[in-house]
């Protein structure tokens, strides 16, 4: 809990700064004169700030590098934007100093130098060297970046295996040897006084059915399950191990807590549900930019570089942006003028303003019609648009149809098709005055509302497009404008706004789309960019350029090797179609196949949100053993404290495993904890999330020495010897010395890091049609890559490691940047087409209701499982506020043990406007009680403008129970909780479940199954 002194601590600083002046007058005559207080700095002018890593002269430009300091690129994973960073190293300390950026990396640097650059040309252009270049070379690291590699450091680290001593979270651990750990975890035994407890060897079974009577769960091997967080470059090696040598098919990552609804509704648009792809504005050439639900600068995925070209854009006089957000941030400052403005919304009701903007978009005739009239490729291309839609395609609508939802086929109309029905050789058909007809090379008619003649009699069809238009015009713009909270003569100017630049407007968003409607929120917000066919232009919208992958190239393969086997079954999650399961067989047989016992997902990805009610429910099937990996859902799901309880008993979950640098929530539950390695001591590749036009591959590798402990063969214990202990203790195919297949079929040992890493760095030098060149023994100096340079030429052929060592040299491999564009259209374009109806959402039926969902975008009030609305269960007049989460700049969910973040801002208080504040009697600084469905907390309000009506906004990455926030014993030493740590609140622990399903799980979105943090009804009130 947070307490009124903790917050205003640094209110009351800043008010003694206006005592300065006066009360240190004489200090500052002192100052003037040159006199010190306390310890004298090392140098008059530079006081205490680090020697420098290397010095130019000015007049010959000549380089001298400091001895005693090693510069390195590499990758900074303070959050999960994963920049390309350089640091600057204390060799004889084995300790990063600071942290820039890497001017090669786009994630970084705009304009970003020439990849043929050498290392030490990159430091002459850190360096500005050229004359007149003044900042154009400027590479920053972010303020939260500079911080975390604080981490490292941290002196609550775990660097030996843990074993829990006593009952599950009780805080009290044993160190135990690594051959220990794997010992145990893999073969099992009494391992805790509590009963038998089945080993990953036993569990790995893979005939036998996890289910009785349910065979399309597949086997026993499915009850290992893995919670990961985010891509941080080693989940390459991790799927090898589960999915392709273990196999089970139960992995998971964090993005349904995260910016999953957003991403799963611009999946639906771009007709991916599971991969998710997305696009962003470009930034530099965009003259209009709606941001909803994200900030500039301030979140969102790349935010640093999104922040950098942003800020570009509008000081050329190019953009001008809206942020349409419950709370303003840093997206609207001074600096900023009147580039950029403000809207308040109510949370959780984007799709209220997405669909009023449609609805006046058709109104006012603003659509394009040219683009969206190109039903297929070909006819795209012979109009000259980079990208297409299914606007025209004719969509079934008869009720009762087997094929409702669906697209009209040829093969509904008789056509002869040579393949499958339904199958991609099957034609999509349009309008025409003769009746339907397949697709094309010419433009097709937007609208038909009518019946057709099928072979099977008429049926009843109308367009995408005409369906789009129908739900805009379900509600009266001002009903929009009453759901959003938005004047209608805004949302007019908005739709106004987006319709008057061309190609060359836009729509952002992210995570502000984590409310109970989430998914059509998403969806809908997308839908604009489409309408105003803005995808693969050059000021428009562009999707990632891609990556120079390191699994498979032309050196090694890391996809595949002999003896892999093929994970079976459906995952624990559900996020897939409820009809595939013998459940709903035997329901339908005895003439009831709805409801299902639990919601099911189809058109969602790998779901975090639900494993925890899956394993604790044992529906569809339980776990038998639980891996986190660097992650903590216990800390990031909203609600999931109704259930962590029951996931402490290992009766529900047997055996789990946290492969963790720290004790976190979710690590604090686990039977032993792995060490990890923690930022500049990790491998990895990543590729930019989105943002960059051009291909981008960034690497990081052990700049420093990691400090974990080593286990008996000398390798430092870590996810890496961990997975590759266990794989061969269980003699697992694709691990030990015939494990990684070269180009000419020759295996290749994988029995450390080493062997997995430097052959991905090969694959990412040499793919293409030009390998990267060879890195010199200069760059190899420079940058200190020689460290490593006795495992490249120890692990890769002679004609390959110079080239890895380039990869490591640059901290990756970057495309130039003149590829971002083909004359007007970007270079990279997305090829598939825009859906504005999408099928397989259209077609689908809710397992907990039975009935169907809209396939295109529409305003959707939130509902719980049973599609009953959420507010009338909790009603206004009961429940009249609004509670939401917001992302800081600095601080996220795992950064807390940066004390230097926490100098910044200590904590975080509850933050509501001032109308709210004085219906309430509410004055800043007051302690406040805010109480939601799930749960209630107590902090400090500060009342502030800015902020939506009747809203309740809470910075994220507050309220820590783990990370030392509490006491630790390990062996017979305690670890003192740190109150520093525990500072703060955390909306999740307000999170609600849903009252509606028969057994437990957190309130979610109904078609992404993503968590709720945003739109929480409450209550406040003054204690």
């Amino acid at each position: 809990m947070s307490t009124r002194r903790n917050i205003l601590k640094g209110a009351a600083a800043a008010g003694a700064l206006g005592t300065f002046g006066a009360g240190y007058a004489e200090t500052l005559k002192k100052l003037a004169k040159g006199k010190w207080s306390g310890e004298v700095p090392n140098a008059a002018l530079t006081g205490n700030s680090l020697t420098p890593e290397y010095v130019i002269d000015p007049d010959t430009g000549d380089l001298a590098m400091n001895p005693d300091i090693a510069m390195s690129y590499t990758m900074c994973i303070g959050c999960t934007t994963m920049c390309g960073v350089r640091v600057k190293v204390d060799k004889a300390q084995n300790k990063v100093l600071r942290v820039t950026g890497n001017p090669y990396s786009p994630m970084s640097t705009d304009p970003f130098i020439p990849y043929e650059a050498s290392v030490k040309d990159s430091f002459l252009a850190m360096a500005q060297t050229g004359k007149g270049d003044g900042l154009t070379n400027r590479s920053t690291a972010c303020g939260r970046g500079n911080a975390v590699l604080q981490q490292v450091d941290n002196p609550r680290r775990v660097l030996k295996p843990l074993k829990r001593v006593g009952p599950r979270g009780s805080g009290k651990w044993q160190t135990i040897s690594f051959e220990q750990l794997i010992e145990e975890v893999v073969e099992g035994g009494d391992l805790f006084g509590e009963g038998r407890v089945a080993g990953l060897r036993e569990i790995r079974d893979l005939k036998t059915p996890i289910k009785n009577g349910a065979p399309e769960l597949g086997p026993r091997a499915n009850g290992l399950v893995v919670m990961n967080c985010v891509d941080d470059g080693r989940d390459n090696l991790l799927l090898r191990w589960l999915k392709q040598s273990y196999g089970s098919t139960n992995f998971t990552r964090h993005g349904s807590y995260c910016g999953g609804a957003y991403r799963s509704g611009s999946g639906a648009m771009f007709g991916d549900f599971k991969k998710m792809p997305h696009a962003k504005p470009d930034f530099l050439e965009a003259e209009f930019v709606m941001f909803v639900g994200t900030a500039p600068g301030n979140a969102g995925n790349p935010f640093k570089r999104v922040g950098n070209l942003i800020a570009k854009a509008r000081s050329d006089g190019k953009l001008d942006y809206v942020v349409v957000d419950p709370v303003l941030n840093n997206a609207q400052n001074g600096p900023s003028g009147d580039r950029s403005r403000w809207v308040p919304i109510k949370p959780g009701t984007d799709g209220a303003l997405a669909m009023a903007i449609i609805g006046w978009m058709f109104d006012h005739d603003r659509i394009n019609h040219a683009y969206l009239a190109q039903p297929s490729a070909a006819a795209a291309e012979a109009a000259g648009e980079p990208s297409w839609t299914n606007a025209t395609h004719l969509v079934i609508v008869e009720e009762g149809h087997p094929r409702y939802g669906r697209f009209l086929r040829g093969s509904d109309i008789g056509l002869a098709v040579e393949g499958d029905a339904y199958s991609d050789v099957d034609p999509f058909l349009i309008a025409s005055e003769a009746g339907p007809v397949p697709v094309g090379a010419e433009a097709a008619p937007l609208f038909f509302d009518g019946v057709v003649a099928t072979a099977k009699g008429p049926v009843a069809v109308k367009t995408s497009l005409t369906l789009l238009r129908e739900a805009a015009a379900s509600r009266t713009l001002m009903e929009y404008s009453e759901a959003c909270g938005i004047p209608v003569e805004t949302i007019e100017g908005l739709a106004t706004e987006l319709t008057s630049h061309g190609r060359k407007a836009a729509v952002n968003s992210h995570g502000g789309m984590m409310s109970g409607s989430g998914f059509y929120n998403a969806y809908a917000l997308m839908m604009i960019n489409t309408l105003i066919g803005n995808l693969n232009w050059k000021g428009g919208t562009m999707i990632a350029g891609g990556w120079f992958p390191d699994n498979k190239g032309p050196a090694y393969d890391l996809a595949k090797f002999p003896g892999m086997v093929t994970p079976k079954g459906l995952p624990i999650g559900r996020n897939v179609p409820y009809e595939k399961t013998s459940e709903f067989k035997a329901k339908k047989a005895a003439g009831q196949a709805y409801p299902a016992d639990g919601p099911w997902y189809p058109n969602a990805p790998g779901l975090a949100t639900e494993w925890i009610s899956s394993m604790v429910n044992h529906y569809p099937y339980g776990a038998e053993a639980l891996i986190f990996r660097n992650t903590n859902p216990i800390y990031g799901v909203p609600g999931i404290s109704h259930v962590v309880d029951r996931l402490k008993d290992p009766k529900v979950v047997p055996l789990i495993i946290s492969v963790d640098p720290f004790i976190n929530e979710s690590s604090a539950i686990s039977d032993y904890i792995v060490p990890d390695s923690v930022m500049y001591e990790t491998w990895g590749f990543t590729k930019p999330w989105g943002g960059v036009a051009t291909k981008a591959t960034t690497a990081r590798w052990p700049v420093i020495e990691p400090k974990m402990e080593k286990n008996a063969e000398g390798q430092r214990v870590g996810l890496e010897t961990f997975l590759i202990a266990t794989a061969k203790r269980m003699d697992l195919p694709g691990f030990g010395d015939q494990a990684i297949p070269d180009a000419d079929g020759t295996l290749h040992p994988l029995n450390r890091a080493e062997d997995w890493y430097l052959r991905g760095a090969a694959n990412v030098a040499m793919i293409g049609k030009t390998p990267v060149p060879e890195a010199t023994d200069e760059d190899l100096e420079l940058s200190n890559v020689a460290r490593i340079r006795a495992d490249l030429e120890a692990v890769l052929k002679p004609e390959e490691w110079r080239r890895a060592a380039t990869i490591y040299a640059k901290g990756g491999r970057y495309e130039n940047i003149e590829r971002s564009y083909q004359g007007d259209k970007a270079t990279y374009a997305f090829g598939a087409p825009m859906l504005v109806w999408n099928e397989g959402l259209g077609s689908f039926r809710r397992a907990t209701t039975g009935t169907r969902m809209p396939g295109s975008p529409t305003w959707f009030e939130a509902e719980f499982a049973d599609g009953s609305k959420v507010a009338d269960h909790y009603p206004a007049a009961d429940w009249p506020v609004k509670v939401m989460s917001f992302k800081s700049p600095l601080q996220n969910s795992y950064s807390v043990g940066a004390k230097a973040l926490l100098r910044i801002i200590a904590s975080n208080p509850v933050v509501l406007g001032r109308a709210l504040a004085e219906a309430h009697g509410i004055a800043n600084g007051d302690m406040v009680r805010l109480t939601t469905p799930g749960g209630s907390l107590e902090s400090v309000a500060v009342v502030r403008d800015g902020i939506a009506p009747d809203t309740v906004a809470i910075e994220h990455g507050y309220g820590h129970k783990g990370f030392g926030a509490q006491d630790i014993m390990i062996d017979d030493d305690i670890w003192p909780a740190d109150p520093r740590l525990a500072t703060g609140v955390l909306l999740n622990d307000m999170g609600m479940v849903d009252p509606t399903r028969a057994n437990t799980g957190v309130w979610v979105d109904p078609v992404s199954g993503t968590a709720v943090r945003q739109g929480l009804p409450a209550r406040i009130e003054r204690i």
